[in-house]
């Protein structure tokens, strides 16, 4: 028997004891023991709850307890979680968390420490909710070299974006709403401004070189600029708007994150991501591209991803699965060197001064009174910043991708 302790009985907590429990019968045929949740640690009492008699208040039980195999830390934060899963793996507990905030900040460390102690750190659900794209990486994608990953990493976001390309609203009529119906917390900056996706992308771009990508050094940019004008254009130009988190590899081999809304066409994979899904496209140099789609966030589709990696555990009781994400940390590219094509809106009286300062460039036609549209040539971010400086006046730009 395999027994489980869950640390934190919240919305994901409470949906890993669920799956658990309901999916029993599959889980314990697919891992080859009985799971038991043994315990869930929680400083609320649930009077009523038919799992009150596993609650816990005090972790010493947890971990004083050789019984306990596997740890789910679905508590959220940085502190007491982390000291808390350090604490466990050096006991040689395995540890199955959704904490993206977590393996951003201490991924290396953990996972080094469960090697030490031959068990393991794993995070399937800290990217991508209920998306398998973690165990991807470092099981069937292991003959690649991953050169690039490109992704839609938060829901919230894109739900807003979703809605406001369907029903031409603006931002902060649709960021209510979102908050309405509980896709948006009451603090919605993590979210509108590009943080969540941020740590997303870090960790995946640590799995992607093998070294650690610091969330810190990741340029980004969130949402609260775009407009329902900007999705005028867009849909004029055929193309949609959408918060990317992406990774590459340049061709020199100096490698880059960013996280910042693209101007993408109907052809992109991501065109169609819509609503609260996610996607998360990965391109190797021998198999090209594949994409990876479910929903991002969510009670039930997370805790499914925790619960797949208690199975994993379980199936490794005193091994390690490989993981390559070294301490080592990434040097990235400076984004001022990085190129892209840019859209851009000005004042309908600056387009003398535009087409003298930007040269050649697309012209965007769209139903919009007092405005000029332009596409410019591919460029540097600095080349564009110097540009758009020197010409004032400029309303929006967002970067596009191809």
């Amino acid at each position: 028997m395999i027994n489980v302790a869950v640390l934190g009985y919240g919305t994901v907590g409470s949906g890993v004891v669920e799956v658990i429990e309901k999916n029993k019968e599959e889980i314990n045929k697919k891992s080859g023991e009985s799971l038991n949740i043994k315990y869930i640690l929680d400083l609320r009492d649930f009077p009523g709850d038919p799992y009150e008699s596993k609650v816990v208040h005090d972790v010493e039980i947890i971990m004083n307890d050789p019984e306990i195999n596997v740890i789910c830390e679905t508590m959220g934060g940085i502190h007491p979680a982390y000291e808390f899963s350090k604490r466990a793996l050096l006991l040689g507990k395995s540890v199955c968390t959704s904490n993206k905030e977590l393996v951003a900040n201490h991924g290396p460390e953990l996972i080094r420490l469960a090697k030490e102690n031959k068990c393991n750190y794993l995070f399937e659900a800290s990217v991508g909710g209920g998306i398998p794209i973690i165990r991807p990486i470092n099981y069937s994608l292991t003959a690649e070299k991953i050169d690039g990953i490109t992704g839609i990493l938060n829901g919230t976001t894109n739900y807003i974006l979703s809605k406001m390309a369907e029903e031409g609203a603006d931002f902060e009529d649709v960021l209510k709403e979102a908050q309405e119906k509980g896709y948006a917390e009451r603090n919605p900056e993590a979210d509108v401004e590009g943080y969540d996706a941020c740590r997303k992308i870090a960790i995946l771009s640590s799995l992607m070189t093998g070294k650690n990508v610091k969330y810190e050094d990741i340029y980004t940019e969130g949402i609260t600029k775009i407009t329902a004008t900007d999705f005028v254009y867009a849909k004029a130009m055929g193309r949609s708007i959408k918060l990317l988190a992406m990774s590459r590899e340049c061709e020199d081999g100096s490698f880059y994150a960013m996280v910042a809304p693209f101007m993408i066409p109907m052809s992109h994979p991501l065109y169609s991501v819509s609503g609260v899904f996610n996607a998360v496209f990965v391109h190797g140099n021998m198999l090209g591209d594949s994409m990876y789609y479910g929903k991002g966030a969510g009670k039930l589709p997370t805790a499914s991803a925790v619960v797949s990696d208690v199975v994993d555990c379980a199936r490794h009781i005193g091994k390690t699965i490989m993981c390559f994400w070294d301490d080592e940390d990434v040097k990235q590219a400076k984004v001022d060197n990085i190129r892209h094509r840019f859209f851009v809106r000005t004042k309908a009286e600056l387009e003398k001064e535009a087409i003298e300062i930007f040269g050649m460039m697309r012209v965007v036609v769209a139903d919009v009174e007092g405005e000029y549209a332009f596409i410019t040539e591919e460029m540097s971010e600095r080349e564009f910043d110097e540009k758009a400086k020197k010409l004032g006046g400029v309303l929006n730009r967002i970067r596009l991708e191809a």
